[in-house]
């Protein structure tokens, strides 16, 4: 069993980011999609979608996608909430390295 968690503890960290990078491509891209679809008057990716995405860990792709896309910078909960995520994701990765280390 010792053995078993030795091997889980190395990989942890990797996948973690593996994870929150695989996230954050989809959530820059749905922000680069919602922008053009609101500049053309079509369906939008609902909010909701978004912020959840960025809770799951892709806040790193948000963030960086409403400033290059200009998109949803004037909602106080994308402006407080995709920063407020990727330091949460930033703590729970490195807590992940710590604990690999030990």
């Amino acid at each position: 069993m010792v053995q078993l968690w030795n091997e889980w503890k190395i990989w942890l960290p990797l996948g973690l980011l593996i994870w929150q990078a695989v996230l954050s491509l989809i959530d820059f891209a749905l922000c680069g999609w919602d922008k053009r679809c609101a500049r053309l008057g079509r369906r939008r990716v609902p909010e909701r979608r978004l912020l959840g995405l960025a809770a799951l860990g892709g806040a790193a792709g948000l963030w960086a996608g409403m400033y290059r896309f200009h998109h949803k910078t004037l909602h106080w909960y994308f402006v407080w909430g995709a920063p407020v995520f990727f330091v949460l994701h930033l703590a729970l990765l490195g807590a992940s390295v710590y604990y690999s280390l030990l």
